[in-house]
Order: C-alpha cells, then structure tokens, then sequence
C-alpha cells in the first residue's frame, strides 16, 4: 500500500526560512519554527513537506536541525527544482545529495520533481527519479504540478522501472477544486493527491477580509474567488462554532474526507494546533454538501 495513504494530513514548510514572500525573520523566526515542528509531531501530524527551492535550501537545513535536536524522524518530502540550467538527469541526483546534506539523512522517503517545466523533457526528469529510488536516495517518488497527460508520461516511465509512483502534490482547497473529481481514479491507481495551499494561503481561516483584500500576492492571485469566500466563510464559522473548532480545520478536514493529503503550513505553535484539530473532527454527507455548494 502506498504509505501516503497512512498520513491524513501534513505540515507544508514553503515560509520555513523564506523571507522574499514569507517574510521569515519578521514576523516569525527560527524557534517559533521549532515549537510548530514539535507541536505538529505531539499532535500526531508526522509528515513534512519541504523543497530545495523553500527559502534555497533553508527549509530543510532548519526541518534538519529540528530532527536532529528532537531525535524524532518523521516521514519527510522533499523536491527537486528543474532550473532552466539543470540540463541532464545527473543534476537531479546531485541535487538530491545536496538536500540529504541538509536534512542530515541518507535518504528521503519521498522525492518530488517541484514542476514539469522545459527545457528538459519531463520522462529524463522521470528516469532520474527511478534511478533515485533504485540507488536508495528516495524511499519513494512522485511529481508535483503535473497535468493528467504529464502523470501519465510520468507514470509510464517509472512502470517500466518497476518503481511506483506514490503522488502528485498540486494545489487544492475548497477555492481551488480542479483535482476534486479525479481524486478515486488516482486512490485506485496507488497515487495520493498531495494538497498544497489546503487554506487558500489563509483565506480559509478567516482572518482574511474579501471585502478589503490584502495587497500583493494574496490578494491578487485569489481575486477571482473574493465573492464566493463572502458566500463560503461564514458557512465555514458557523461549522466551526458548531463543532468547537476553527473554519480553517474545518477546510481541511473537507479535503481530509474528500481523500486528500493536505499539508498546510504552520510558522509558529498556535498555528500547528489549530490545523491538527482537523485530525478529531467528522464532516457528514450533508455537512460537505453545504460546503460543496458554498464553494
């Protein structure tokens, strides 16, 4: 069985060391980081998602660190990142080591191409994959940001290796819905569905006002959806005052019930808390239903 498949929900650590977007170092520094990671394991949240690319290479020598000084090896993800100058599937191996150095482990037990971007076409990326997994680099692998064709492509070759593909990580919440149709034919093939950005970058918690949406990024990127989170948010805090919990861990267990993996992120301890209070909550078929239609 896919191990995925044992892992309800994760903690994605893109703002683990990432000051351009995140502002790592403001707002948030290195212990609130290590109390999230601690707080998230006492919870019983024991995958963590991490990338070369997050914070360049800082999101996995802190997620290290933090191993190394708990004594506590959770299951780890982390990804590959295809810049345009990595041009043969050796980059991908070294790359690899280089993230190995910095969680301070001999193998990973999931290794993620990031995106399927050119130049390189997406089945060397995926032949350096199986030879990751054949060396014993990555206990498992999958890609990330992948189109259903590209999964195929992806697929097909590692088949012919013998080697499973374990996940495609793209972004899904009840604002972003694309996948949520796919998710049993993917359960059936032994792939999980990785959800990132489970709370719409924070819109789903609540604490976002589409009325007087925030300026950069956050408040562009999720333009398009401000009418129906004026519909969704008070439907999710009225579930949430329902049910003793928080809307944003009512999101996530919506996607939880769906067969998703989530992995939102958490930058300090009251953060953690609040997104494993969705590993103890129930959503029933009419409880979704509403969801669904607000969403």
């Amino acid at each position: 069985m896919n191990p995925l498949f044992t892992h309800p929900m994760g903690v994605g650590t893109w703002a683990w060391g990432d000051r351009l977007f995140w502002g790592y170092g403001r707002g948030y520094r290195e212990e609130d980081l290590e109390q999230a990671f601690r707080e998230s394991l006492e919870a019983g949240v024991s995958l963590f998602d991490t990338a070369e690319f997050y914070g360049f290479g800082l999101s996995e020598t802190l997620l290290g660190r933090f191993m190394a000084q708990s004594g506590v090896r959770p299951y780890l993800v982390t990804k590959f990142f295809p810049y345009p100058w990595r041009l043969s599937r050796k980059s991908l191996l070294q790359a690899l080591r280089g993230s190995l150095r910095r969680l301070g482990v001999e193998a990973v037990d999931l290794y993620l191409l990031h995106w399927p971007w050119p130049p390189v076409p997406l089945r060397v990326w995926a032949e350096a994959l199986a030879e990751a997994y054949e060396r014993g680099l990555a206990r498992g692998v999958g890609v990330s940001n992948c189109s259903l064709a590209q999964l195929a492509e992806a697929k097909a070759v590692l088949d012919r290796h013998g080697v499973p593909l374990l996940a495609n990580q793209v972004e899904y919440s009840l604002l972003v819905r694309d996948w949520e149709a796919h998710l049993p034919t993917l359960r059936r093939e032994g792939i999980a569905l990785m959800a990132y950005s489970p709370l719409a970058m924070g819109w789903l918690t609540g604490k976002l006002d589409p009325r007087n949406p925030p300026k950069g990024y956050r408040g562009s990127k999720y333009r398009p959806h401000l009418g129906r989170l004026e519909r969704l948010l008070p439907l999710l805090e009225e579930l949430a005052r329902a049910k003793g919990t928080s809307p944003g861990a009512i999101a996530l267990r919506y996607l939880m019930e769906k067969g998703a993996l989530p992995i939102p992120g958490a930058k300090n301890p009251a953060q953690a808390r609040r997104n494993a209070e969705a590993l103890r909550l129930s959503l029933g078929p009419e409880e979704m239903a509403l969801l669904e239609g607000a969403s």
